[in-house]
């Protein structure tokens, strides 16, 4: 889905309607998901029950390596499922619906989602040192050490956010790019290829920024850092 941003104004606040209407579809969908999949519990799981319990096993083993690594899994699994249901609306049909301008696209296909979502994630990891280490999460002592040390976070403060941002937007955008262009070609069959490997990328790519998310937490909270 390549054409241009449905742009609009609250306000002074400059929006791209089609791609703030997705992220609340996203958003609903984890939202009832995982409301569904977590009523009447059991000691003995049902099909339902069984799925919530294989998701929540892995966003653990996730965060194993991580000191106390089970608080971060609101954090970090919120981020993982809302990217992954974000992600694969790109694959839905949903430039059948026509706005008076741009289409339809998924939220990670907009640069400003993928950048919230990263300058979000250096807020909590920053946070996180803060809390457990006080200033000398990034100062080090006055020395030439530390004074280096202390310009390399700074550094690092500007880049994960936008290497994490850059990545999934991407990855995002130019898949679609590619399925738009085959259903130009021809419209039967052509993108399907295509389509099914998107379904895969739009997996990996939650994986790869859930991953990088633990990585970032776990550099500002331990010990050695």
């Amino acid at each position: 889905m390549s054409g241009g941003h449905w742009v609009g104004y609250i306000g002074n606040l400059h929006v791209h309607w089609n791609t703030l209407i997705t992220m609340w579809v996203a958003m609903a969908v984890v939202i009832i998901l995982a409301f569904v999949l977590t009523r009447n519990l059991k000691i003995i799981p049902d099909k339902k029950q069984a799925v919530a319990e294989s998701v929540m096993k892995f966003f653990i083993g996730s965060v194993s390596d991580l000191p106390n690594g089970q608080k971060h899994i609101p954090l970090v699994g919120s981020l993982f499922l809302f990217i992954l249901f974000a992600n694969l609306m790109g694959q839905l049909p949903l430039r059948l619906i026509h706005l008076k301008e741009g289409e339809f696209a998924s939220p990670t296909n907009d640069i400003n989602m993928t950048a919230a979502m990263a300058v979000m994630v250096l807020f909590y990891y920053l946070y996180q040192g803060f809390k457990k280490k006080g200033i000398h999460a990034i100062w080090h002592g006055f020395s030439f050490a530390g004074i280096i040390t202390l310009l390399v976070d700074l550094l690092e403060m500007v880049t994960r956010p936008l290497s994490l941002s850059l990545r999934l937007f991407a990855n995002i955008f130019a898949g679609e790019i590619l399925v738009s262009a085959l259903l130009g070609i021809l419209a039967i069959g052509l993108p399907l290829p295509a389509m099914f490997f998107e379904i895969f990328v739009a997996f990996i790519q939650a994986f790869v920024f859930m991953m990088l998310s633990i990585a970032y937490i776990s550099t500002s909270v331990s010990e050695e850092h």
